[in-house]
């Protein structure tokens, strides 16, 4: 190795790119951003104002944080439904009017007042909300008339009433508790605010009236496509605006017992402000009520502590409107391109130097020299069938394979002519095994593992492990299993050959070449699934040893494979038997002389040999050409290799005319045929095996002659 490989290698395999690709897929990114501002806002604040955390400074600013709190979660919800609201601030302005109202001059109960004050917040929801919801008013326009309409209503009863209030002797034990007291440190208005904070954001995310709210905020035509009724749901988002914010109307009113000319004023900025820079989306459908809440935090912590520092209104209003412009700015232009910031940073190549390989070419003499026999394979289901990438045949010599469409296709013998639809499953059904009650186990692509019983009833087995919490690439989900095989212990082993990509993205896995495979292990007496190795580049098939002791699986871009021990003093060890292969291998199966059958589903290029040296360049090429225009693995030509327990190479074939079976993903012995898919064909082969036991099968292989 060169000293500047050795330079590229140090770089790209040590400097652990992918990581930021990985964490600007994670929704938590989008709460990053807005706690980092909150964490940075109190700290500055709490450093350069003496006294800025003492316990009365605290008690008297979450008070005001709860009020504001219950307009801000208001708001959240109306924008989440892809609307906005600027009348809270009247709509809070009159609700505490209307308890002040009923309790100081009217001088009934403290109850009475409270339903005065909801009943005037959902009033004025209700009136935005039939506006915008069922007359389709712009939200804009509609709820700015309501604010001004509710504002001049609000400063003509302040100005008629404010004597009287002022007059009034009322008083009550209630109202002062609401007001001053505290429990457990916090005052009663911000336990209101959390307890509503809590009952918003499992009603958003658990309940089919929060998931309408999203879906209309998404795209209101597809709701409504999908049967939502969208104007019943956009009304209510602005009724629990005005329910809100009229709560907070009443705590504030509890808290000063009155109302001036500046309760309420501008708080529909502060509102807005605060949602928006939470990250609540102001195109509607993305954010949640803890972003609101941090935006709240932070707005009401700038504004107090520009205030403690001497700053008068006008500065405020000016922070506001600069703090507005950049999360709405920041907003728009990461949600336009966010997607292309992905494209660029996603895949992270590394850099690996493969090891020299023998010759596959025919004539070349060594053990992997291919030859045309497979060209000779008859052909099943010419034309019916998409992608059988893998096969097999149960005790009665049907045969089944998957397709592309998410079925499981059976064949009936002996002539294989007549076929059915076995089961549909939907993705792409890949690796297929019989456990020994005759259920079809089926791995299947981007959805997880999959069991059809003989009365075709389909059963998901697993579909995640067990997260590694010190990992940042999301290694829970199965995205793409491929094989499987089933121990004599029931226990069902399989590869899932990536974590950082589905099925459908191989190709830039094998660009990526960084080792995200993994070995599973699915037990059903408990359903749990483990990982039992990680840190492989693609595995791609397993098979159970013909003694049940010991397993083999492969390890496609870097053509090897691997033995795993289940028993003896290797227990739990893993040991590479071949490696350097002319051909990337896929599935791997029991052959009836004691060794073991091999797919290449691709053969090896100098070309991309020498790529995977050069990463940089591997990364320009992900982001400047077309995908149809890229070097990855060639996957047109193929073969099957047949290997002993040592990993050595016994005997090797393949499709030299390319008309029948050049690309091999699966093959299967069977009364003296070899059976052969393939994910790209058309058809599946028979080929009759020279010298081969007529009576040999698989499942009496694995499970005996008889069930």
């Amino acid at each position: 190795m060169s000293f500047r490989e050795r330079l590229q290698s140090w770089r790209y395999n040590l400097v652990p790119d992918h990581l930021v690709g990985e964490i600007l897929t994670k929704r938590w990114t989008d709460n990053a951003i807005p706690f980092l501002a909150l964490v940075v806002t109190l700290a500055t604040f709490g450093s350069i104002i003496p006294g800025f955390f003492k316990l009365n400074a605290l008690q008297e600013s979450t008070r005001q944080l709860g009020e504001f709190s219950m307009v801000v979660t208001g708001m959240t919800v109306v924008m989440l439904g892809g609307g906005i609201d600027l009348s809270v601030g009247s709509i809070f302005a009159l609700s505490c009017f209307s308890a002040v109202y009923v309790f100081f001059i009217l001088e009934q109960s403290i109850w009475l007042a409270l339903a005065a004050s909801l009943a005037t917040g959902l009033v004025f929801g209700a009136i935005n909300g039939y506006l915008v919801g069922y007359l389709r008013l712009r939200a804009f326009l509609t709820t700015l008339v309501t604010f001004i309409f509710g504002r001049a209503l609000f400063d003509i009863l302040v100005t008629t009433y404010a004597a009287d209030v002022q007059l009034s002797q009322a008083t009550s034990d209630v109202l002062d508790f609401i007001g001053d007291s505290t429990f457990w440190g916090l005052s009663v208005s911000v336990w209101l605010a959390i307890i509503l904070a809590i009952v918003t954001h499992i009603a958003l995310t658990r309940s089919r009236p929060g998931w309408h709210v999203l879906a209309v905020g998404g795209s209101r035509r597809s709701a409504h496509n999908a049967g939502i009724r969208v104007r019943r749901t956009v009304f209510m988002t602005y009724v629990f605006s005005g329910f809100c914010a009229s709560i907070g109307g009443f705590l504030i009113a509890c808290r000063l017992s009155g109302a001036g000319p500046g309760t309420g004023l501008n708080l529909e900025i502060m509102a807005l402000t605060a949602a928006v820079v939470g990250g609540v989306s102001l195109g509607g459908g993305r954010g949640s009520v803890i972003k609101g809440l941090m935006g709240a935090i932070i707005v009401l912590t700038m504004t107090n502590g520009l205030i403690r520092l001497g700053y008068g209104t006008g500065t405020n209003q000016m922070v506001l409107g600069i703090m507005l412009a950049v999360a709405v700015t920041i907003d728009i232009r990461w949600l336009k391109n966010r997607h292309k910031v992905l494209n660029e940073v996603y895949v992270a190549p590394v850099y690996l130097k493969m090891g020299e390989t023998q010759s596959a070419v025919p004539g070349s003499g060594t053990p992997y020299e291919l030859d045309n026999r497979l060209s000779e394979a008859d052909h099943i289901g010419l034309g019916e069938l998409e992608g059988p990438e893998d096969v097999i045949l149960d005790r009665d010599d049907n045969l089944y394979c998957g397709t592309r469409h998410g079925e499981i296709v059976r064949f009936f013998a002996p002539d294989y002519v007549r076929s059915e639809v076995f089961a549909h499953i939907g993705g792409f059904p890949l690796g297929l095994a019989f456990d020994k009650s005759g259920n079809l186990i089926s791995c299947v692509g981007a959805m997880g593992l999959y069991s059809v019983s003989p009365q075709r009833e389909v059963k998901r087995l697993s579909a995640e492990t067990a997260r590694s919490w010190t990992s940042i690439v999301d290694d829970a989900r199965l995205r793409d299993p491929n094989d499987c095989d089933i121990a004599p212990d029931g226990r069902i082993y399989f590869t899932d050959s990536t974590k950082r990509y589905d099925a459908h993205d191989w190709a830039l896995d094998s660009i990526e070449n960084r080792a995200t495979g993994r070995l599973l292990v699915y037990d059903p007496k408990d359903g749990s699934t483990k990982t039992l190795l990680d840190g492989y580049r693609y595995t791609n098939g397993v098979c159970m040893a013909h003694d049940g002791k010991s397993l083999f699986f492969a390890e496609s871009w870097a053509c090897r494979v691997h033995r795993y021990w289940l028993e003896g003093p290797k227990a739990g060890t893993a040991e590479c038997v071949i490696r350097d292969m002319p051909g990337y291998p896929d599935n791997i199966n029991r052959a009836s002389d004691g060794n073991y059958w091999m797919a290449w589903l691709g053969m090896r290029t100098p070309s991309f040999d020498l790529s995977l040296r050069h990463p940089d360049m591997r990364k320009r090429m992900t982001r400047r050409l077309p995908q149809d225009e890229w070097l990855f693995p060639n996957i047109n030509t193929g073969g099957v290799v047949k290997f002993n327990e040592k990993g050595g190479i016994v005997e090797a074939m393949g499709d030299l005319s390319g008309g029948a079976h050049p690309m091999v993903t699966s093959m299967r012995e069977h009364k003296g045929f070899l059976f052969v898919g393939g994910i790209l064909n058309n058809r599946i082969g028979r080929y009759k095996i020279s010298g081969a036991d007529p009576n040999w099968t698989s499942p009496a292989s694995c499970w005996g002659a008889t069930s």
